[in-house]
């Protein structure tokens, strides 16, 4: 299991737009698609990381938990689906299903999306305001599979919470940790 961190990506930021077939819902997404009024977390995940599956169930609470107060959530797989099958569009549609998601799950084939974002880990987690400026990003709390620390979502939730209620965000992030993306080889 890698363990990759972040690259963290400078805050202040503009999101970078896109426009990426939805895996969950046939239709194809922009960033203006699916950006919440005081808010966006776009999140870089795939299906067989043990990392996102270790954390699944909160990322898909926390989506349900904020989407009603304005955040719009976006998952986007850039894995090459050709080496990692497991990350082919269609079986991203099974996970979508299996997991509940009420958001997009992008698929970036290109990976443009990703060295846009200069996403390196899955997860990787990035929280935009209102004005796609770059707010937060990094971790979604301190806990790994098999470190015995309860998973609670914290370091995202002290965000989007700080940017709701126009609290200051300690811009003394975390960097997640995960699985790197796998990269198609370039010849």
């Amino acid at each position: 299991m890698a363990r990759t961190p972040s690259n963290m990506l400078a805050l202040g930021t503009i999101a970078p737009d896109f426009y990426l077939p939805d895996t969950n819902s046939s239709e194809w997404k922009s960033l203006n698609d699916v950006k919440g009024n005081h808010g966006t977390v776009v999140l870089f995940i795939c299906n067989h990381c043990p990392f996102v599956l270790h954390v699944i169930e909160e990322i898909v609470r926390i989506a349900n938990d904020y989407r009603v107060q304005g955040i719009g959530f976006v998952a986007v797989s850039s894995n090459d689906a050709i080496a990692y099958p497991d990350d082919a569009p269609d079986k991203m549609t099974e996970f979508a299903y299996q997991n509940k998601f009420s958001f997009p799950y992008l698929y970036d084939e290109t990976q443009e999306m990703a060295k846009n974002y200069n996403a390196a880990c899955t997860p990787d987690f990035y929280l935009f305001d209102a004005q796609n400026k770059l707010v937060y990003r990094g971790q979604l709390d301190d806990s790994r599979p098999q470190n015995g620390i309860s998973i609670s979502g914290s370091d995202l939730r002290n965000a989007i919470d700080s940017l709701l209620y126009k609290r200051s965000i300690n811009p003394i992030q975390k960097p997640s940790i995960g699985c790197n993306i796998k990269w198609k080889n370039s010849l």
